[in-house]
């Protein structure tokens, strides 16, 4: 595998967990009622990213390779868990 083809293998890896940490950051925005403590939406959107990353790698790393059902849904309550103690 050459360079390219491991940088977009790297970033399909990393997918997932932008499009659920910035989702779950617009959501929170629309549903929850309390003004979340980190109030830019960025920044709120990275630290969900940051958390879903790692989450995908304890998965990669507990299961042998990645796209397992089991880290996804761990990752939707990773991300929805951290979006929470934003809010608090």
């Amino acid at each position: 595998m050459g360079p390219i083809d491991s940088f977009f293998h790297l970033l399909n890896f990393a997918a997932p967990a932008l499009v659920v940490g910035v989702l779950v950051a617009l959501a929170a925005r629309i549903f929850m009622k309390n003004r979340p403590s980190a109030q830019r939406l960025p920044a709120q959107a990275a630290i969900n990213f940051v958390v879903c990353l790692l989450v995908l790698f304890g998965g990669l790393w507990f299961f042998g390779h990645d796209g397992k059902m089991a880290t996804y849904a761990a990752l939707v309550l990773a991300c929805a868990t951290s979006q929470w103690w934003l809010s608090r």
